[in-house]
C-alpha cells in the first residue's frame, strides 16, 4: 500500500454537495476505496493559498486512478500526489483549517479505516 499527500484546488461550487455527500457517508460504499477517501477527503485541509490538501492511501497505479474517476473530479482540479510514507502527509498540514466544514473528522495514526466515525 502507498500513502500519497495530495495537493489540488477545488471546484468550489461544488463544495456544499461534498460536504452533504460526507455528512450522509455517501462514499463509504464504494470499493476497495470508499472508506479511505471519506476518512481523507474529511480530514483534508485548506491552505491559505486557497489550495485543499489532504493525505490518501492508496493501491492504485496510476495514484489515485479509481478514486478520481468516482469521487475527486467532481469537486477538484489540478491534483497532483506526491509519496509519503504512512501519516507523513498528515503531519505536514495540522495546522491548517479544515476544508470540510461542519463535516465531523477523525484523525489518527490508525488505518484510515480505523479512524473512521460510522453511523
Amino acid at each position: 500500500m502507498a500513502y500519497y499527500l495530495v495537493e489540488a484546488a477545488a471546484k468550489e461550487e461544488r463544495l456544499p454537495e461534498l460536504a452533504e455527500r460526507l455528512e450522509k457517508d455517501e462514499f463509504l460504499s464504494m470499493r476497495p476505496f470508499g472508506a479511505s477517501v471519506t476518512f481523507s477527503l474529511r480530514g483534508a485541509r485548506r491552505r491559505p493559498d486557497g489550495g485543499v490538501v489532504w493525505e490518501e492511501e492508496d493501491y492504485c497505479s496510476p495514484p489515485l486512478a479509481q478514486e478520481r474517476a468516482a469521487v475527486l473530479d467532481e469537486y477538484f482540479q489540478d491534483l497532483r500526489v506526491t509519496a509519503v510514507q504512512r501519516d507523513e502527509g498528515w503531519a505536514q498540514i495540522p495546522w491548517l483549517r479544515v476544508f470540510v466544514e461542519g463535516v465531523v473528522i477523525v484523525l489518527s495514526s490508525a488505518k484510515a479505516t480505523d479512524g473512521l466515525l460510522l453511523g
